[in-house]
């Protein structure tokens, strides 16, 4: 015991797999999802420019989202410390001060990749990587309102990327349609953020974060997240019909119908069924995104 806690007090250097692990690669895949969304939305063809979509899918995911869950993690170790004591810096599988150098580094790296996609991918570039220290850091710290927090992050996550990969691949601002759809789905991802926060609930009661789980309760926070996921779809559908893609409004509704199957499920135990429904209802909110994108290639 006493060699295993020497080995543990001497690391000097962060473990690889804790690295990976810091960077939580199943956080990636929404804001990639939604750069795709962008570029399916613009009505250019994918293959008149490869490179750009890949650079703007590796930007969204491992560098600016990755980089935004280590500047969280940094910036939460005391909570995760009461949440999460295994996470990679509480249990000090990162030692020192670690975390925050690998933040700062996929920062600048986050920077110069979004300088190669023009000016429009490099003000949302800037715009991501200080919204991402806003949200986690000292004095700003957006993670504590319950609000604003979970708002930041959703636009972020999804209407930022969408906005961004129109807006490179048709070289210029995109349509005020793709830009209504993208914020829809970004106030949207406000109630998915509310729902991620259940697995803090203790923590950020004893740290002071406002939380919506912590300041309503976990079963009135669940409604109000089921409220705030469903209202923007029945506005994309409104906006689908009200445009003639009658088609891919009714697959919308179809998709729509079912979430609020999986909502019955969610209320029934929300702070249990909160990790289900984040693999079930989500899966159902992203693919409305996918087909809306498609309906406003219609349109263009």
């Amino acid at each position: 015991m006493s060699v295993s806690l020497n080995l543990h007090a001497e690391r000097r250097l962060p473990q690889p797999r804790a690295m990976l692990t810091l960077i939580k690669p199943i956080t990636w895949f929404p804001p990639i999802w939604a750069y795709l969304c962008g570029v399916v939305s613009s009505g250019t063809p994918v293959l008149s420019a490869p490179w750009l979509v890949l650079i703007g899918m590796v930007l969204a995911g491992p560098v600016v989202c990755g980089m935004s869950q280590a500047a969280n993690d940094w910036c939460d170790r005391h909570v995760d410390a009461i949440n999460e004591p295994y996470r990679p810096i509480p249990s000090g599988a990162i030692p020192g001060r670690w975390g925050l150098w690998i933040a700062l580094v996929m920062s600048a790296l986050a920077l110069a990749l979004g300088y190669t996609l023009g000016p429009w991918g490099f003000g949302a570039t800037i715009f991501g990587v200080l919204a991402a220290w806003a949200y986690s850091a000292e004095p700003v710290r957006l993670k504590r309102s319950g609000i604003w927090g979970p708002g930041l992050v959703g636009l972020c996550y999804e209407g930022l990327p969408w906005f961004t990969g129109a807006a490179v691949l048709s070289a210029g601002a995109p349509s005020w349609q793709i830009a209504v759809i993208a914020l829809l789905y970004a106030v949207g991802a406000h109630g998915i953020m509310t729902l991620n926060d259940f697995k803090a609930l203790e923590g950020d009661r004893q740290t002071g974060v406002n939380s919506l789980p912590v300041t309503l309760g976990p079963e009135r926070a669940a409604r109000v997240a089921c409220w705030v996921m469903a209202l923007p779809q029945i506005g994309v559908i409104a906006l689908l019909f009200a445009w003639g893609q009658v088609w891919h409004a009714l697959a919308i509704v179809a998709v729509l119908a079912a979430q609020i199957l999986a909502m019955r499920v969610l209320l029934s135990d929300p702070k249990g069924k909160a990790p289900w429904y984040n693999g079930t209802g989500v899966t159902l909110y992203v693919s409305g995104m996918m087909i809306a994108a498609f309906a406003i290639r219609g349109l263009v």
